[in-house]
């Protein structure tokens, strides 16, 4: 409990003598050698050929792992999913890519994609249908370049504008305004008064 199920070794590991005691210590008193039929393609490979078909513009992929290929946004940005062209996917039989949510602001390096062919050998029948779908319904996976904002914050309410209350508005904005790498064009107050709201806004929309 509480700690991972990692593999002690991995593929392409030459069992040698000092293995032994750490085999046994796993419970492991048999190695088994996969007799693969000849026209299987090993999970590993087979994933790799899945992930890049995923992959669009933006994403990385990574090495494969028990089956398992890691997809990362190669620069910051939206993550789009193609829903209709996951689903086909998802459908296809022996293959499963699991995303985050379509439109979720992601970082450079960030993972947003697991693509993995399940069986340890698989039919390449199954692997040629879901590489098909990805190139047939578009890229379903890609990462679109995010506009940096320029914004002006105007803030209204005659409590704020005489000092009365603390505005607590403008810095909340400027921080979600800098977080997607925009900036901030000014900040204006204004009481509850249309024409110098609406003057507010024209200096603002002169400031760029």
């Amino acid at each position: 409990p509480g700690t991972g199920a990692e593999a002690a070794f991995r593929r392409g590991h030459l069992v040698c003598d000092s293995d032994i005691c750490e085999l046994r210590r796993l419970g492991k008193e048999h190695l088994f050698l996969p007799d693969p039929p000849g026209d299987r393609m090993h999970e590993d490979e087979a994933g790799t050929a899945l992930a890049r078909a995923l992959a669009g513009n933006g994403l990385a992929t990574g090495s494969p792992r028990e089956g398992k290929v890691t997809i990362t946004a190669a620069r910051g940005g939206l993550l789009r999913v193609n829903r209709q062209a996951l689903l086909a996917f998802n459908l296809a039989g022996d293959v499963a890519c699991a995303t985050l949510h379509d439109c979720s602001v992601v970082t450079e390096g960030q993972v947003v994609a697991h693509a993995r062919a399940i069986p340890l050998f698989i039919d390449p029948a199954a692997v040629a249908r879901a590489v098909s779908i990805c190139r047939n319904g578009g890229p379903v996976l890609a990462v679109k370049p995010l506009r940096r904002p320029r914004a002006g914050i105007l803030v209204t309410g005659t409590e704020v504008f005489s000092g009365r209350i603390n505005d607590a508005f403008a810095p909340v904005i400027t921080r979600k305004i800098e977080a997607f790498g925009g900036s901030v064009a000014g900040i204006r107050y204004a009481p509850d008064d249309r024409e110098q709201i609406t003057g507010g806004l024209r200096v603002l929309l002169a400031a760029g």
